[in-house]
């Protein structure tokens, strides 16, 4: 009797001990590619509760949520000669899970090596201004690249971008100066542009006043005001050309007859 119960109580343990490694589960964004004595078993197995046979299958899980991958700082030449250094960061996911697992070692090196290659390989085509004012282009150029090279392994890339670029600090002088100098010629042009416009407001206050000569009148006394208005103890009061017009003309008349020379008398 007590060897019939140890041999129930062996059997119950190795029924426990098998299920234990059978019973397998895969949570919602995990699935299990499975090799039943080396050969691959189609599909993969999950979400959820599923049975394997011990010893006989072996399972891989394999993560569909998206994985950020860091791409490590590369040294690249810029198509006009400049240095620079540049990281950048990759989204991507795996679609199909046999293919991640079957076609290629290790998916996760794979992928970084083939974004540092691609990395170097395009911003080597651009020049350093359109690194710097067309980062879109340039992700979506390293996104379609690395996508089409990691499809035959079931990984799909949703995005590239480019983090940061760090230039020399001459180069960095020298695009300083260079805005500096763009700088100042907007503001030229923008001073040109305005003294433009104010000689046509003057043209134009020139006409209205040739029309109206009382504007002038106006004008002045504004002018007055705007003087009376601030702390200045200096009030200039311009003397108009009419009024002291008499005088001037009485003046010329009295030296008018010195000045001539006295008529000659004729010779006898």
């Amino acid at each position: 009797m007590t060897a019939a119960l140890i041999a129930v109580a062996a059997l119950a343990f190795l029924v426990l001990l098998f299920l234990f490694s059978a019973i397998k589960v895969a949570r919602e964004y995990e699935r299990g590619v499975v090799f039943r004595l080396g050969r691959l078993l189609d599909p993969p197995k999950g979400p959820g509760l599923f049975l394997l046979i011990p010893i006989v299958d072996r399972m891989v899980k394999v993560d569909l949520r998206t994985i950020t991958l860091n791409i490590p700082p590369q040294e690249v030449i810029t198509k006009d000669n400049v240095p620079a250094r540049v990281n950048a960061v990759a989204y991507f996911r795996i679609v199909e899970p046999k293919a991640a697992i079957v076609q290629v070692e290790n998916f996760m090196v794979a992928t970084s090596q083939i974004a540092q290659t691609t990395l170097r390989s395009v911003l080597g085509q651009h020049m350093l201004d359109e690194l710097l004012s067309e980062r879109d282009k340039i992700n979506t150029i390293l996104q379609a690249i690395i996508d089409e090279a990691t499809t035959p392994w079931g990984i799909k890339v949703a995005r590239v971008e480019v983090k940061d670029v760090e230039i020399p600090a001459g180069m960095q002088r020298a695009m300083a100066r260079q805005a500096e100098a763009e700088r100042e010629r907007r503001a030229k042009v923008i001073n040109a542009e305005g003294e433009f416009q104010a000689s046509e407001r003057l043209k134009d206050a020139a006409l209205v006043i040739e029309k109206h000569p009382i504007a002038l009148q106006l004008r002045y006394l504004q002018t007055l005001l705007e003087i009376g208005g601030t702390n200045s103890s200096t009030i200039i009061f311009p003397a108009p050309i009419d009024l002291i017009r008499p005088f001037m003309e009485r003046a010329d008349r009295e030296t008018a007859p010195a000045a001539s020379p006295p008529p000659q008398q004729p010779a006898p």
